[in-house]
């Protein structure tokens, strides 16, 4: 098993952060998540993404909007504006009030989780060649590719299909990388993971870019609606 990397004052971080993020009951379908898979994950504001980084054992590495890995400034723009404004519906006015103390906080937070950059256009290739390496490396990488221009919805409107391109990278490396559609349920403190889906599994079906995203989305929805009884005992807290 990879072994996660952090600096220590993250790990002092991640420790102090237990006292408002829970651990959550973690449910496999199938075979717990190997090393050098890749996760699509709904998002649930902040919490999904804490509930792996703090609680989930396998090293991983995960997508991040370029802003939220890039300078104070340009984080707080973002964070007030898109994050808490247009996702979470704040009052913008108190959401850049609050920014003024949260951002400092959060990219001091931000610089620990070791992000990989969600580049747009062209720069987008420098995104998958860093997650193809970090796959290569032993680490699982999560993505959250729902779209949430109306926020962070429990049923799922849809997958953004950035992802794909980074499944025909792994492809051309000739990694028959294993996808794992991941749901966290925020009622229950519960995250559920389906069984390993393989790309050859998946290309072999002929799918468009949206049909597969599509199926994927629908996959993850369904997980929403799993209990401790579907998952054959696969539990672990």
């Amino acid at each position: 098993m990879q072994k996660q990397k952090r600096k220590g004052y993250f790990r002092f971080l991640k420790r102090l952060m237990r006292l408002k993020y829970k651990q959550p009951k973690f449910i496999y379908l199938g075979e717990p998540v190997k090393d050098g898979a890749i996760i699509l994950s709904n998002h649930e504001g902040t919490d999904a993404p804490m509930a792996l980084e703090i609680y989930h054992p396998e090293a991983m590495r995960m997508w991040g909007a370029v802003e939220m890995n890039s300078g104070l400034k340009n984080m707080y723009k973002y964070q007030s504006r898109v994050y808490y404004h247009e996702k979470k519906h704040w009052n913008l006015h108190l959401a850049r009030l609050f920014c003024l103390i949260a951002s400092p906080l959060t990219h001091l937070f931000y610089k620990g989780f070791d992000l990989i950059s969600i580049h747009k256009g062209s720069k987008l290739l420098t995104t998958i060649r860093e997650s193809v390496t970090a796959i290569e490396q032993g680490y699982n990488v999560v993505i959250f590719p729902e779209d949430s221009t109306e926020g962070y919805l429990e049923e799922l409107k849809g997958f953004h299909g950035g992802f794909t391109l980074l499944l025909r990278a792994c492809e051309k490396k000739e990694i028959n990388v294993p996808v794992y559609v991941a749901y966290y349920r925020k009622s229950d403190n519960t995250y559920i993971f389906s069984e390993p889906i393989y790309y050859n599994d998946l290309k072999a079906q002929n799918l468009s870019k949206e049909q597969m995203s599509q199926l994927l989305c629908e996959r993850c929805n369904a997980l929403r609606l799993v209990t401790e009884n579907d998952s054959n005992n696969k539990t672990s807290n």
